[in-house]
């Protein structure tokens, strides 16, 4: 097991990430954010785009899980081998990848990407949808699966919270392959679930680093 995959062992992966057109869409804010989440005790840090890739990697010693998000619609996180290596290239550790069976914009599969980065060094994170999807990315040799997908491919239906069956299927399924549940988590009581549930490491963005969505959680009950 590579090293950079142990560190996040057992821990909370912040995700830092805002959208087009929001008030924290800045890779220097994004930056402090993922500073503010380590203090807090994050092991990783997951994030979008080369250039906050560049400020996180440049403030943080913490593994850092790096995509590059392209449209919003179809295969968008990572969608082609460019986008992947230019991730790697900007610092990511890890290198978070659409692992779903979909067409991909350049014509590759899920497995010629990933074995193209791996003769190139670059560790793998397969963001599945479904079961068959984290079966046809242990197959093609990834580095980690996650249920980052869950709900929003039209395979399974979109929880409330985190996709516990999936995510225990996985794990049952895939012993010795790190899995990681990303997608839904709200609460310290369902990351420790989660984590009851075997997962290798959580990844949670929302209900931390994204104070509009909170702010209407709290402002839906008044």
């Amino acid at each position: 097991m590579h090293q950079v995959i142990e560190k996040i062992r057992g821990g909370l992966v912040v995700s830092c990430q805002a959208y087009p057109g929001e008030p924290l869409r800045h890779p220097e804010t994004m930056a402090q954010m993922a500073m503010a989440a380590v203090e807090g005790g994050a092991v990783g840090i997951r994030c979008q785009g080369l250039a906050d890739i560049a400020a996180i990697k440049g403030q943080v010693k913490v593994p850092v899980i790096g995509i590059w998000k392209e449209g919003d619609e179809g295969v968008y996180i990572t969608p082609t081998l460019r986008h992947a290596r230019c991730c790697a290239a900007a610092g990511a550790d890890i290198v978070a990848i659409d692992a779903t069976g979909r067409p991909r914009p350049d014509g590759l599969s899920y497995a010629d990407t990933v074995h193209a980065l791996h003769d190139e060094g670059v560790i793998t994170m397969a963001d599945c949808g479904s079961f068959a999807d984290a079966e046809r990315a242990v197959e093609a040799g990834t580095d980690i699966i996650s249920t980052t997908l869950s709900g929003y491919t039209g395979e399974r239906l979109k929880t409330d919270g985190p996709d516990f069956e999936l995510l225990e299927r996985m794990v049952k399924a895939f012993p010795d392959m790190p899995v990681l549940c990303e997608g839904r988590i709200h609460t310290p009581d369902q990351l420790h679930r989660v984590m009851e549930c075997g997962a290798w490491a959580a990844v949670v963005g929302t209900a931390i680093t994204h104070p509009t969505t909170i702010t209407r959680w709290f402002a839906a009950k008044l």
